[in-house]
């Protein structure tokens, strides 16, 4: 047995044990959380597909056109937020607790819009969506890192990366799906976390237990070494970047190439799509080469696989340079949240994961911003994929360089 600090939880064969039942996390508390992972993917790409019709609906609504894309974007930009501050509530009043009521709250304002008859109010039951996701992405990384050390650890965050991107595109197809029946209908899907919330309140426990076997809220938060988690926030803000730039830009780029098919579109994305969960899958035994090789590996991966979508002129080659860059950011998400988290003690954990979290969908909000931006500078959309191409392979060298000068904990360790 292994602890993680003086007083915390009992850890047996990388799982740590149920301090009432004296049994140690398992697959049943893996899952949960997993599938408790996903949902903000649900709230990011469910409601893709039936903007159009929204912006339809709601044509004569003041300021449709800018308020429209909000539904979907809004909830990101309050993980961004609020996440940090969600971590910090999360370490003081414990996991479980907060989890649950988040789901519950999730389910709630995720369905409102099916009654809500004005776009002002949809856009403000969205806001309330991306604050419960904030506590619900937080507590369910958190926990998978309370529950699972070492090369559990790894392989349970390597499975987040994986069955998030997988979640991605299905949830786009259900949405989509859904959406024919009438631009409501989707929405019923967050009441999903209701389900989720009741398996989660019998299978998942408190890892620190106060007398009465409820969970203990900590009396004083124990202090962090901010510095320490600057740098690999830094770079998952970029890696946001990095991993959402083809997931929103793919589609267009293939209509430019004159793909008019969205079958076509839906494959190549697909494709991409499971290339990232190969990547994350096989994290679990490339963590073994630590952060030094693999962030610089994920990110050469990126810029190679976005250079030939830029340049390929082909709708096959870029479709294979999705799928490379794809590989690529199955690989980058699960180092970049493994590199944050592993310096931390229990008692630090929620409020260093909320930062990580805040920090990928930080990445995530600005990315049509930038590519925007960059688009009206380049004069074209393959040009400016090709610049966050060149700059993901100089991060490849500036990573290197600074992860050789700068030594970091094994990607592998216990939970110490």
């Amino acid at each position: 047995m292994t602890n993680d600090t003086l007083g915390a939880p009992q850890v047996l064969n990388e799982a740590t044990i149920n301090p009432k039942t004296g049994r140690p996390a398992g697959k049943l508390q893996g899952i949960l959380l997993l599938i408790g992972s996903c949902l903000p993917v649900l709230g990011a790409v469910l409601l893709a597909p039936i903007l159009p019709i929204l912006s339809k609906q709601f044509a004569s609504a003041p300021g449709a056109d800018a308020l429209v894309p909000l539904i979907l974007t809004i909830p990101a930009l309050m993980i961004a937020i609020l996440a940090p501050f969600a971590g910090a509530i999360v370490d003081r009043v414990g996991r479980k607790r907060v989890l649950i009521w988040a789901l519950l709250a999730y389910a709630v304002l995720g369905t409102m819009p099916l009654w809500l008859e004005t776009l002002g109010m949809i856009v403000l039951s969205r806001v309330g969506v991306g604050i419960t996701e904030a506590f619900i992405m937080t507590c369910c990384t958190t926990l998978i890192a309370d529950y699972f050390s070492g090369n559990r650890r790894n392989r349970y965050l390597g499975l987040q990366a994986m069955v998030t991107a997988l979640a991605a595109t299905v949830f786009f197809a259900v949405g989509g799906a859904m959406g024919s029946a009438g631009w409501r209908t989707p929405f019923w899907l967050y009441a999903a976390s209701l389900i989720v919330a009741v398996a989660m309140v019998f299978a998942i426990w408190p890892v620190q237990q106060s007398d009465d076997g409820g969970e203990k809220a900590a009396e004083k938060l124990e202090p962090i070494r901010w510095s320490s988690l600057f740098l690999p926030s830094g770079v998952t803000i970029f890696g946001g970047l990095v991993f959402y730039t083809l997931i929103v830009e793919l589609p267009y780029v293939l209509d430019g190439l004159g793909v008019t098919s969205t079958a076509t579109i839906g494959v190549a994305t697909a494709l991409a799509s499971l290339a990232t969960a190969i990547g994350a899958f096989l994290f679990r035994w490339l963590a073994r080469h630590g952060v030094r090789v693999l962030l610089p590996l994920a990110f050469v991966l990126a810029g190679i696989g976005m250079l030939v979508v830029a340049f390929t002129g082909s709708v096959a080659g870029a479709i294979v340079g999705a799928v490379i860059a794809g590989f690529g950011t199955g690989i980058l998400l699960p180092t970049m949240l493994t590199w944050a988290i592993t310096r931390l003690s229990y008692e630090q954990r929620g409020r260093g994961t909320g930062l990580w979290t805040a920090a990928l969908f930080f990445g995530e909000f600005i990315t049509p911003l930038i590519v925007l931006a960059l688009t009206s500078a380049t004069g074209t959309l393959p040009l400016a994929i090709a610049v966050i191409g060149v700059l993901s392979l100089v991060a490849t060298v500036v990573m290197w360089i600074v992860l050789t000068r700068n030594p970091q904990p094994a990607l592998a360790a216990p939970a110490a």
